[in-house]
């Protein structure tokens, strides 16, 4: 057995790069994400939770940043014929370091109003300071990409490992002395420029420089116009939540909510990475619509990757309070009740997760725009729907509802690519409907004090 797993990792065919680069991936993962939850296991119990709280919404209002200026130069060099072009590379660079500092200028302007809209005084100062990891980001090399592009990623998951425990050490020490979300600006800053050291020494290839070359600019913009309606609207979707109950909690249950919130999403983001990472060259190199082959190879890959899923969304969801009582203080004990209900509402995005990737892959980001803005307007309406019938419980089902009423949405994009496969998703919906179940009924004393939050 080990023989025969030794062979299908060895080797520069499709199969072998695609499973070492999953392996990779979940690995580096989980690792990165177990240092994160020893960082928090400490920092909760050095800071309070009102800091959580505020750094939860200058992440949000980052990300949102991000979003909403996002041309897609990652999936553009990953999908264009260009990608390994010097010039083509050059050209992505220097648009994203410009983005870097146009971004930090935003954040700099809108500190003051979301300071007033929120009612927190200290956005004001907290905003701009931490948006200099913004800059530090444009510089990140296009090496990243390119490793990516070929399904090379040993050497970047190791740098991302190496730079999250040194930003753990950096937290801590930095939480001890200053006690204030201060430690969790400041150490952000210091990994980010820790990350692109380590990515600009370490990463095979050659560096970049300014360029700018007229095909190549049209070409990214052509491409990446849909991709930053997109991601607009996944910015919508994956962060409303933060959005809305950040304005509806005080900054202490936010807090609470964004422990639970991390706990729950473990199985998501790391679905989420792994198709980033590893669908859209597999999707390139041997598109479902092409054979029935390729079709048949790519239902074996997606049964893999939602099966795992489904089973880590089911530990989580009947392990949430006993995880939680375990581990945490007992400020955040209602975070258990939160994990198991969000756990239980991502069966159907993990179950419909892997289509998107293969229009991006096929160049068809206008079609991957309109599933996204699907996504967004089902789920900011349905949270604010769930926000006025039942509060913070409505909420956190509404996630769940919203993906589920995109579903037909993504059945039509899925067709179009010749991706849909019926018998994965009735398999894979009812087995993650059964843990959902199992987990509600194991756990459902933990649910009605959320109704107080």
């Amino acid at each position: 057995m080990i023989g025969a797993l030794t062979s299908r990792l060895g080797g520069a065919s499709l199969t072998a790069r695609a499973l070492r680069s999953s392996l990779l991936t979940v690995g580096g993962f989980g690792t990165q994400q177990a240092l994160r939850l020893a960082s928090n296991l400490i920092l909760t119990r050095l800071l309070f939770p009102e800091a959580f709280g505020m750094m939860a919404l200058i992440m949000v209002f980052l990300q949102g940043l991000h979003n909403f200026s996002d041309v897609g130069i990652t999936p553009a060099i990953l999908q264009s014929k260009r990608g390994d072009d010097r010039d083509f590379l050059d050209t992505a660079w220097t648009m994203q370091v410009m983005r870097g500092f146009a971004l930090w200028l935003v954040a700099c302007a809108l500190a003051w109003p979301l300071s007033l809209i929120y009612g927190a005084p200290q956005i004001l100062t907290l905003l701009p300071v931490a948006a200099l990891t913004l800059i530090l980001q444009g510089f990140n090399p296009t090496k990243m990409e390119t490793a990516n592009r070929h399904l090379v990623l040993g050497r970047v998951t190791a740098i991302e490992i190496g730079t999250q425990l040194l930003a753990l050490v950096i937290a801590i020490a930095l939480a001890w002395w200053l006690r204030s979300v201060w430690a969790l600006v400041l150490s952000g800053i210091v990994s980010q420029a820790i990350l692109l050291g380590l990515l600009w020494r370490f990463l095979p290839g050659d560096g970049n420089r300014l360029r700018w070359e007229g095909p190549a600019v049209s070409e990214l913009i052509g491409f990446g116009k849909w991709i930053f309606l997109s991601t607009v609207c996944g910015f919508a979707f994956s962060q409303g939540d933060k959005l809305l109950i950040g304005k509806y909690l005080p900054l202490d249950a936010f807090g609470v909510y964004n422990i639970g919130f991390f706990l729950a999403s473990f199985p998501m983001l790391l679905g989420g990475l792994v198709t980033r990472k590893v669908l859209i060259p597999v999707y390139r190199e041997t598109p479902p619509g092409q054979s029935r082959e390729n079709f048949v190879k790519l239902r074996k890959m997606r049964f893999a990757v939602t099966v795992a899923l489904l089973a880590m969304v089911g530990g989580f969801a009947m392990l949430g309070v006993w995880l939680v009582d375990l581990l945490y203080d007992p400020r955040y004990a209602m975070a258990g009740g939160i994990v198991v209900v969000i756990a239980c509402m991502q069966v159907p995005t993990i179950v419909a997760l892997t289509y998107d990737q293969a229009a991006l892959a096929a160049g068809d980001s206008r079609r991957f725009f309109i599933l996204a803005l699907a996504r967004a307007v089902l789920m900011i309406g349905a949270l604010i729907a769930g926000l006025e019938i039942a509060g913070l419980v409505g909420a956190l089902v509404a996630q769940g509802v919203a993906v589920l009423l995109a579903y037909p949405v993504v059945v039509w994009l899925a067709r179009r690519m010749g991706a849909w496969d019926p018998l994965h998703d009735a398999v894979c919906a009812l087995a993650g409907a059964a843990l959902a179940a199992l987990a509600l009924w194991l756990n459902w004393d933990a649910i009605p004090p959320l109704a107080v939050l």
